[in-house]
């Protein structure tokens, strides 16, 4: 990442994390929150290896048509599910983001010599992104992170009808909150954004 070694580190164990905290929750949950929840854990593992500083571990030449295929049929699986909107739109937006990450690091990959990683630091000037496009996800998610993190406030805390107290509610939250954490699961979410949005900036 531009911003050194240490931002790429924090990156990586965010990323890690949320990854790890989704694969949990794969655990419960009816089984349309079990497929999205082993989705975002595909998602959170895959945005932590692209995190990881290049000085450490610069992957072969043919990763990034990996990161490419893997996210690309990860984004056809979301396709039908996205069309009722919600979450699911966000998860295809997020999946289709990630191969056009990886398609725009593959040029830096075969002219560098340093490995899919250098073209996320500070030795990316020559990726190979698209600047309209890169604006628009970037805006998407800044939009996404900013509506996430009001919805973390305590008082956007939404009252059931019932009166029984408050939930939380993140965007494309889970219809029943059946983890009984759907603050963390916003969390995550919005930790996801916030590195797809620091991702994009290296464009």
């Amino acid at each position: 990442m531009h911003g050194g070694a240490s931002t790429g580190w924090l990156l990586m164990a965010l990323c890690a994390v949320s990854g790890a905290y989704c694969l949990l929750r794969t655990r419960t949950g009816t089984p349309q929150e079990r497929r999205t929840a082993r989705s975002e854990a595909l998602m959170g593992f895959g945005m932590a290896a692209m995190a990881v500083p290049a000085a450490v571990l610069s992957p072969p030449d043919w990763a990034w048509a990996v990161y490419a295929v893997l996210f690309g049929a990860a984004a056809l699986r979301a396709l039908r599910p996205a069309l009722r909107g919600g979450h699911h739109l966000h998860h295809l937006i997020g999946s289709l983001a990630m191969v056009y990450m990886a398609v725009a690091m593959a040029p830096a990959v075969t002219g560098s010599g340093g490995g899919g990683h250098a073209a996320h630091g500070a030795a990316s000037a020559g990726a190979g992104g698209i600047p309209v496009l890169t604006g628009v996800l970037l805006v998407y998610y800044a939009f996404y992170v900013l509506g996430s993190a009001g919805r973390l406030l305590p008082g956007a805390a939404v009252t059931p009808a019932g009166g029984a107290g408050a939930v939380g509610r993140g965007p494309g939250g889970f219809g029943g909150g059946t983890d009984g954490r759907p603050e963390l699961t916003t969390a995550c979410r919005l930790t996801m954004s916030i590195g797809m949005f620091a991702m994009l900036l290296t464009l």
